[in-house]
């Protein structure tokens, strides 16, 4: 064990234990990190022959981008957080005195080692193969919804004109300008195991099979995704329809739909506690200029396959806060910009949810 300094020493005699230092330690135990470090290992810089500076261990650099994803943290703001606060310095095994700490552009280039090589997606599966091992992750049905994600519709920078690769959509009568985030949910556990993401244009049943597991027996979602067709096939297939029923001009629904939806609504509600998670502790409320899209997508995957993942003990964060204090802003426009095509390319295809909902 390394000798500690006076500071670590100081904040180890403190007689509380915050909630960061619980959820840290409780991320410590239950991650698989030598997993995820065997993933990146091929594609992470060695120092070499010749000499050089070493480069920083990859379990340092890989907790802080951990760190980053789950604390919101910028560039900057990573290594300001690792000279501050000593529970983020002791997740990521760095000690004031003995060790250096790694500076924004190293914290930078290691996010960009990740994009480039798509390797967010790689941990994405691996997290999901862990919790299956572990039984966190049961199969028989899905959750499917989505989100919308706001951006600036503002031409008052640079290019003069708005982010490209963001659409308008119309939710109610209020139209939303930004892109959208389409996620799969556990109805068991309620973790995620399929995400992507899309503008803001796509309709959400678009996107609608590449959210179904194979096995899947049922299917729960909002009645932005009724589609009788489909619940047909679904029926005769032997899956469990659970998609909320949606009323018809002159057609009222009748006493029984109001309470199927009611009692489905309870299942329903576990994906909205991913979407508060998502918005108000990772920070996904806002969305940033199509220059970053790569970094908001690789960290949607990594934000969402971390966070919920259940230590031994079942101790995990329980979700308690309405997700109705996350909404997305609203941005009132005069003039929606057309629809787009889809721009997922992190949805995971399913054979035989295509089979019986194409």
């Amino acid at each position: 064990m390394a000798q500690l300094s006076f500071a670590s020493l100081d904040y180890a005699a403190k007689k509380k234990r915050t909630k960061r230092d619980a959820f840290l330690a409780e991320m410590a135990a239950v991650v698989p990190w030598v997993a995820l470090e065997a993933l990146i290992e091929p594609h992470y810089p060695k120092a070499g022959p010749s000499g050089g500076r070493r480069p920083f261990p990859l379990a340092v650099m890989l907790r802080i981008y951990c760190l980053q994803q789950w604390y919101n943290l910028s560039d900057p703001g990573a290594e300001e957080v690792l000279y501050d606060i000593c529970s983020m310095r002791t997740f990521a095994g760095l000690e004031l005195g003995r060790d250096t700490i790694p500076d924004e552009t190293t914290i930078l280039n290691f996010r960009h080692l990740l994009e480039r090589h798509e390797l967010t997606k790689a941990i994405f599966v691996a997290i999901a193969e862990f919790l299956e091992t572990r039984g966190a992750l049961l199969r028989g049905g899905t959750i499917i919804d989505a989100t919308l994600i706001a951006a600036s519709p503002s031409t008052k920078n640079k290019a003069q004109k708005r982010d490209p690769e963001m659409r308008s959509s119309k939710k109610g009568n209020q139209w939303y300008f930004g892109m959208k985030a389409h996620i799969g949910v556990d109805a068991t556990s309620g973790l995620v195991h399929t995400a992507g993401v899309t503008t803001g244009s796509v309709h959400d049943a678009k996107v609608m099979d590449n959210l179904i597991r194979e096995d899947d027996r049922a299917v729960y979602g909002d009645k932005g995704y009724a589609n009788d067709r489909k619940q047909r096939q679904a029926e005769a297939a032997g899956v469990l329809w659970a998609v909320k029923a949606k009323a018809k001009p002159g057609r009222p629904l009748s006493i029984s739909q109001r309470r199927r939806n009611r009692r489905f609504g309870k299942i329903r509600a576990k994906v909205e506690h991913v979407f508060r998670v998502m918005k108000c502790q990772f920070g996904y409320r806002k969305g940033s200029l199509s220059r970053h899209r790569q970094k908001r997508r690789t960290g949607l995957r990594v934000a969402r396959s971390r966070k919920p993942i259940p230590c031994p003990q079942d101790t995990c964060v329980r979700l308690t806060k309405s997700p109705d204090d996350c909404r997305p802003r609203q941005v009132q426009t005069k003039n929606p910009s057309p629809p787009a095509q889809t721009c997922c390319d992190c949805f995971r295809k399913s054979d035989v949810a295509q089979r019986f909902l194409s």
